[in-house]
């Protein structure tokens, strides 16, 4: 089993740079800090002094990427070489160009010999600041970069040689974590159908809440509009049936969508990033309404805001809430499960069934085959399938890659494996997260909502269900005009 392609590291890595600080000046080391820009690709590393211990280095690299939750007292302990998968699983995923190692002279060959194997497997380009007040020290370190596979680094001496080496300051990054958020909420909405729920809306809901929840069923309804056109396979023209009366049914009779993974996963790309279950209901509307303008009845349950699944119980993977998992959760594995709690808003239990190969090598969307996990042998029946929000790919791509590098690991074994196995653990698990996941502080045993859609193409006439006009609520406002007579 092999990586994608796009998270193998380049043939041939960037020479070392090697920086000998003869004075120890401080100047440099705060020259290194201030470069230090995670989320633009270059990390300052500075090793816990004291300390000989490989995981301590690959806790610190984490640290430098800004995953230090790790320091709580009760926080989840990585072996040593889960620590270093996850160190270049998050390199891989999340960008990284360069880091900048502090105090390279203290460093042991069995260290520098970690260093050379992740700067290998990443591509990653590796600056050493070391110092060596005396030649016999500078001998020494040369001698272990040679032995570990850093030989004939680019050397620079010299403050001012230094200072232009590393660069200047970055100015560009950004201090804390991104600011939480705020949404409006939508109020409680009619349970009309598609046909006049527009329509209700508009008698009963004021200018401002009809506005926003007119926005809503328009992004249901041009997203429906979108996907139908890239599905010419399923438009009336293609799959209008007329059966004989010899055969025992009449003309008119519905004809079944017959690829229901598709529509299933249209219906979670369209509700993955709801705030809410009204804006859920307002996009789902308007994506019926055109739905019925092209002869297809799509049925979602009549209780869907009391159901689990996307739009419902999920939680939308803003920068503040990709800002929580990445910090509080530094093994690769544990933020995707997190992650994959929130995105989804299903059961644990039929999360845990998620395997490697049912997430994508591109990280767009997640396909659960619960039979396959239950009935060993039996065909597959239809597969659960959510679609990955755009900042949750990477948590899942570097939990990918996590397994892909795990030993002795095969595409049917479960990517979550370990996550939800005790109930210590998964506790421990929703803790770090910091975010409330409603799949578990509200369970919801009921099948999934976009799981129990139905689709059907009728052969007769359907009145369609009419798009709000442009600038409905204002046109909803404006005085009747009367024609002055000629």
């Amino acid at each position: 089993m092999t990586a994608p392609a796009h998270l193998t590291a380049p043939s041939a890595p960037p020479p070392v740079t090697l920086l000998l600080d003869a004075s120890d000046d401080r100047t440099i080391h705060h020259a290194a800090h201030q470069r230090a820009h995670p989320q633009g690709g270059c990390i300052t590393a500075d090793p816990t002094p004291h300390t000989n211990s490989l995981a301590y280095l690959a806790l610190d690299l984490l640290r430098a990427m800004g995953r230090d939750s790790f320091t709580r007292p009760d926080a989840e302990r990585m072996s040593t070489d889960a620590a270093w998968r996850a160190v270049t699983c998050w390199t891989l995923t999340t960008g990284l160009k360069q880091a900048i190692v502090l105090r390279a002279h203290r460093l042991t060959p069995e260290r520098l010999a970690r260093l050379a194997t992740w700067r290998a497997e990443t591509g990653i380009r590796l600056v050493l600041i070391a110092h060596t007040s005396t030649e016999a020290t500078e001998y020494r370190l040369r001698a272990r970069l040679a032995a570990t596979g850093l030989a004939d680094p680019h050397t620079v001496s010299g403050t001012p040689a230094i200072l232009d080496a590393i660069g200047p300051p970055d100015t560009s990054r950004r201090h804390g974590p991104p600011p939480p958020d705020h949404i409006p909420p939508l109020p409680d909405l009619p349970d009309g159908d598609a046909a006049s729920f527009l329509q209700e809306c508009r008698r009963h809901l004021n200018k401002d809440d009809f506005a926003r929840t007119d926005s809503q069923y328009r992004a249901g309804h041009a997203a429906a509009r979108t996907w139908l056109a890239r599905h010419p396979s399923f438009t009336p023209a293609a799959t209008a049936t007329v059966i004989s009366p010899d055969e025992g049914t009449g003309p008119h009779e519905p004809t079944d969508w017959k690829d229901m993974e598709s529509l299933r996963l249209f219906l979670s790309r369209l509700t993955v990033s709801s705030p809410s279950p009204g804006h859920t209901l307002a996009r789902v509307r308007g994506a019926q309404a055109h739905f019925l303008g092209r002869q297809l009845h799509l049925d979602v349950p009549d209780d869907l805001a009391a159901r689990c699944g996307p739009g419902v119980t999920t939680v939308p993977i803003t920068p503040h809430v990709a800002h929580t998992l990445t910090t509080n959760l530094p093994n690769p594995l544990r933020a995707a499960a997190a992650a994959a709690l929130l995105f989804t808003g299903t059961d644990p239990s039929l999360l845990s069934m998620t395997q490697i190969t049912s997430v994508d090598e591109q990280a767009t969307l997640l396909a659960i085959d619960r039979d396959s996990r239950i009935y060993i042998g039996m065909p597959p029946g239809p597969r659960h399938m959510y679609a990955i929000p755009a900042r949750a790919r990477p948590l899942l791509a570097a939990a990918l890659a996590f397994r892909h590098r795990t030993p002795r690991t095969a595409d049917h074994f479960g990517l979550f494996a370990g996550c939800f196995g005790t109930s210590i653990r998964f506790d421990h698990l929703i803790r770090d997260a910091g975010l409330d996941i409603p799949a578990v502080t509200h369970p919801h045993p009921a099948e999934d909502w976009h799981t129990a859609a139905r689709c059907q193409h009728v052969n007769v006439p359907v009145p369609a269900a009419p798009a709000a006009p442009a600038f409905s609520a204002r046109a909803r406002l404006r005085p009747p005009t009367t024609r002055r007579p000629l």
